[in-house]
């Protein structure tokens, strides 16, 4: 016999799942597995969602809130429910967004739709990734990455260590971090040896 299972998912914990339970109980969900945790993790570290795919048969279905539940970002989520679908799973949101079930034939077209729109989104994203880096280089903006200390800055920390200041007092009297002058340090060190 075919199997609803529930997943929930909220991202902290000072947030409750009890209404998403709930709603998905009213849905039908015969198990609903649901954790607290940040939409930032990977799904290999989402234990429970990890468990109800794992329960997940052909034939079944899953019944979650809304789609972003499935992933970090829409290309993850439009993998997950190809995935699904590949394996007769059907997929239903509380939202009234997707239900692969009432869809019949029309699921594969919907989740090739939503497949070529990842695609477009990662492209689109990777070109102005591109244009921004280049329109940087050639006005010689920032490319990232932490910024150097002053020329000006470095030989200060070098003056007062050899003066016999202790890196707590370097750090009072220029702002840096006691990490940065101690690479600043071993740096100089490198050069003069």
């Amino acid at each position: 016999m075919n199997k609803i299972i529930g997943y929930s998912r909220k991202s902290t914990h000072s947030q409750t799942n009890e209404p998403d339970v709930a709603a998905l109980k009213e849905a039908g969900a015969e198990i609903v597995f649901e954790e607290k945790i940040s939409s930032r993790k990977a799904e290999k570290d989402r234990p429970q969602l990890q468990a109800a795919l794992t329960a997940l048969r052909s034939g079944d279905e899953l019944v979650i809130t809304k789609l972003d539940r499935l992933g970090r970002s829409q290309v993850e989520v439009v993998n997950r429910l190809h995935e699904l679908q590949a394996q007769g799973i059907n997929v239903r949101t509380l939202d009234g967004l997707v239900n692969t079930a009432g869809l019949g034939q029309f699921a594969p077209i919907l989740i090739g739709l939503l497949s070529g729109l990842a695609e477009v989104e990662r492209s689109l994203i990777q070109e102005r990734t591109r244009e921004s880096v280049a329109y940087r280089r050639a006005t010689g903006g920032n490319l990232g990455g932490r910024p150097k200390t002053a020329p000006k800055k470095e030989k200060l920390v070098m003056r007062l260590r050899e003066e016999g200041e202790s890196l707590r007092g370097i750090r009072e009297q220029t702002g840096l971090a006691v990490a940065t002058i101690r690479k600043i340090l071993e740096r100089n060190k490198e050069v003069a040896a």
